[in-house]
This record gives structure tokens, sequence and C-alpha cells, in this order.
């Protein structure tokens, strides 16, 4: 096999993140095992060779020459196939979290054989599930007329076009519409990023799903950067926009229109000022008998209902926890920890993200917990200065894992009961190993499909300590190596 060179072959199963394996004897005799992205068990293939190494090759896609046996149905979305976000809409939806589960227990069976799978939970909702999106301004093609959606598959500039996306509520479908045609009669250009110029940038819209309450947020330049003669919309503007949008018969209710400023060269969504055109700047939602106030650019899961599902498997895992002491780290806005606080003596968070730390003490005034403390900083830092130590602890890390001095600290504090949760399978079974050589037997496994018709899947692992057995130490990359 070529770097470059097309080949053809027959996908054999799955890894994660959607990855498609593929088996290709060449010519000589000569074996290699294939990587291509988007690729579904049962497919033939033809696929182009990226990268090589040695008898090991990454692809990319070119054409489904004959389809899986698995897409056995058609897609909802119009925009299916050419849209980033949904990969999975050919599949029936238990077909969906069975190739989820399988993924998620591929990658946890090589680090340790002996535990309890428990499968997966479906979302409640596989559909209209989601209560945040980032729509961006753009464009369809190069040069083409104004855009506002999700970025096409494999493109980080190219749009397209979204009029209803299925996963959101339809009130985002008409909210989207709404901005899009009043953007598109003013004739204001979208920020490029190459080219640094323009104006509109994003469209952020989250939705509760228990409460309903919508807030809509405008991301643009304060100028409109490289086009003489167009100006930034005016406050009469943006007041004339929120009253379209509040005007409109929705299932839920516009409780804030803001618009935020975001001059940064990057295709990130940042605030660097917002100002509040309409109503509030936060909603409400609800989760497990708590209440949660979330401004716009607050972390929340995005399945308000699946999260539910989510934290009932962690509040099982973490088990009788009456009078105990319980660290949650890399908490967020402290969903779990004031879930957990209802019954544990006391309750610490760790977050890096201030904003999130002070949304996380806002809300546990809001449901009256005196006994859980918030804290801000790096959790590798933060332990050091936090007196009490753990009965229990509660991992919840962003995608890359945890850093293998921080998961020193945490094994030296020896509780007996770890509850982590992950949203990268990967991540979680690398960092299961230092864990289990340091003493902790893991016990249980589950998963939860918090983002139907997409490649994502939520997982939750109990492991519980049997020894204190101390078999290697961590490098820097986050490998054990014996003593």
């Amino acid at each position: 096999m070529k770097k470059g060179e097309i080949y053809e072959g027959t996908v054999l199963e799955l890894c994660f993140p959607n990855k498609g394996k593929i088996k290709y004897t060449d010519e000589d005799g000569t074996v290699y095992m294939c990587t291509v992205k988007d690729a579904l068990p049962g497919q033939t293939v033809r696929f182009a060779v990226k990268k090589k190494r040695e008898r090991k090759c990454e692809c990319v896609l070119i054409e489904v020459l004959e389809k899986s046996p698995l897409q056995s149905k058609e897609p909802k979305c119009e925009h299916f196939g050419r849209c980033g976000g949904c990969t999975y809409e050919e599949l029936e939806y238990e077909k969906q979290v069975e190739l989820k589960a399988e993924m998620v227990k591929k990658l946890i069976d090589p680090v340790c054989s002996d535990y309890i799978f428990e499968g997966i939970t479906k979302s409640p909702n596989p559909w209209e599930y989601r209560n945040k999106m980032e729509f961006s301004f753009g464009d369809e093609y190069k040069d083409g007329p104004l855009a506002l959606g999700l970025h096409a598959k494999n493109s980080n500039y190219d749009l397209v076009n979204v009029t209803k996306c299925h996963i959101v509520n339809n009130d985002f479908n008409q909210i989207l519409n709404a901005v899009f045609e009043y953007c598109n009669k003013k004739e204001l250009p979208y920020f490029h990023v190459r080219r640094r110029c323009g104006y509109l940038r994003h469209l952020l819209i989250r939705r509760a799903q228990k409460t309903g309450e919508i807030l809509v947020d405008l991301v643009t330049r304060s100028d409109v950067a490289g086009y003489d003669g167009k100006e930034p919309l005016s406050d009469a503007e943006l007041k004339e926009l929120s009253k379209i949008i509040t005007n409109l018969k929705l299932n839920g209710k516009v409780v804030g229109f803001l618009h935020t400023i975001n001059d940064s060269f990057g295709d990130a969504v940042i605030n660097e000022k917002t100002d509040i055109v309409y109503g509030r700047d936060y909603i409400y939602e609800e989760l497990l008998g708590l209440k949660f106030k979330i401004s716009a650019f607050s972390f929340f899961q995005t399945n308000s209902l699946g999260a539910e599902k989510l934290y009932e498997k962690a509040r099982e895992y973490i088990g009788e926890i009456k009078g105990s002491t319980v660290f949650d780290l890399y908490s967020g806005t402290g969903t779990i920890a004031q879930m957990l606080a209802k019954s544990a003596g006391h309750v610490t968070g760790v977050e890096i993200v201030p904003e999130a730390v002070e949304a996380a003490k806002v809300n546990a005034k809001l449901n009256n917990l005196e006994n859980c403390d918030f804290l801000v900083g790096d959790v590798l830092k933060v332990l050091d200065d936090i007196k009490e130590k753990p009965d229990y602890i509660v991992l919840d890390p962003p995608r890359a894992g945890i850093m293998p001095k921080a998961m020193e600290k945490i094994i030296n504090y020896s509780v007996d009961r770890i509850v982590y949760i992950s949203c990268v399978p990967t991540s979680l079974a690398r960092d299961l190993e230092p864990l289990l050589a340091a003493g902790y037997k893991l016990q249980k496994v589950a998963c939860v499909d918090m983002f139907p018709q997409t490649k994502g899947v939520e997982s939750c692992v109990l492991l519980e300590r049997v020894s204190n057995k101390k078999s290697g130490f961590l490098c820097e990359d986050g490998r054990l190596l014996s003593d």
C-alpha cells in the first residue's frame, strides 16, 4: 500500500470514535490494517491512504460502494451526509446504542476483563434532545451567499445552511430561520476567519427541556471589518430583531436576547462583552429535583433528560455516603456535587474555569445547599491546599482525561470508592491502568447515550479499593512503568 493511493475493502468492525477497520492484503501478500473514519461495519468502501506506518494505515473515505446491512432506514434530516453533526441517522436506534456499547467494551476489556458490564442506557428522547446549539455564520462554498448553520462534514470552513435540525426542539429552527432572514435582509457579511474581515459570527441558543425557557445570543464583531460603508447592527436594530424572535409562536418562551462581542481571530465562541438586549442573561433548568441557573456560556450537559440518567447511575455507584466527605473533581457547574450534597456530609468541588465555579456557588445557594464548597483552579494544585481528606471521589474530567501527576494525588487519598464519568472512552481506558495498578478493582461499567444520532457516548465506572499495592509509577505521558 502506498500513501495517496486509492483502494477498496469491506469494513470488519467499528472502533471509537467511528473508525471502521479494514484488513487489506496487498499484491505481495502483505496484510495491512486500515482505519477509515466514518465507515460502518459491513460497508464496502473506496478509500485513500493518508498516513502509513509499517502495516498500519490511516485512511480517508472516498466513496461507499455498498451499504452496510445496518443502514436500514432513510435519514430523517435533509442535511444528513453533508452536515458534520449526525452520523447514525440511517441506523435504527437500537443498533446505534449497540454499536456504542460495543465500542466502549472493546476499549475497556484489554485493560480489565474481570468486571460487570451493565450495557447502555438509552436517551429518553432520541430526537430533539439537545438543550444548546452553536450555529455559525459563513458560506456553503467559497465566496457563496450568506449561510447560517453547522460545519460541513470534514470541513473547518464550509457550512451547511441548516433550515431544520432534528436533534433540537423546533423552537431552535424557528429562531435560526428568523435570525438568518433578518441578517440576510440587512446584507451583513459573515466574519472570514482566514481573511479576518466581516461581522456576523455565531448564533447561540439554549432551551431548558424542563422549564422551556429560551436564551438567544447573537455573536458578532464590534465592527464590520474590511467592508467600507457597512455598519454594525445598531441598538434599535438589535431590539427590532429581539422583538421578531419574542413574537414567534414557540413551544417554549424566550426569556432573554443577548448580543456578544467577539473580536478575536479564532473560530471559537469567545465572550469579550455581552449586552442584554431583552429580558435576562440566564435560563433555569431542573435536574433530579434541583434547580440550575444557566448563562449563555455556562457548561451544562447538552441532554438534560439524559444527564438525569447519567447522574442517577453515578449516585447508584457511589453508594451510601451519609455523613461522608466527597470530592467532585473537575466539577464544572457543580451539578454532580449538588446531587450528592443532599445525602453527603460535605462535598468539595474543584474546577479550573472561574465562571463555572461562580455558577456552581449560585446554584448551590439556589438549592439551599450549605454543605458543599466550590474551589477554582487546577486539580493538580488545588488538592495541595485542601486540608480535609475525602472518603469518596467522583471524577468527571475533560476530554483529554486526567494528567499523570494529578492522578498520583488522587490515588494517594486511598478512598474506598471512585466513580469516573467520561465522554471519551479512550481517555477512560488509559486512566484505568494506573488506578488498577494502585490497588483498585474495576467493578462496574455502564454507558449512557447522551448524544443519539451521533458518535458520542458517556461512560460511568465504579472502582473499589481492594489493596494498597503500588506496582508502578506514572511517567509524563501517562504510561505505567514497573518499579
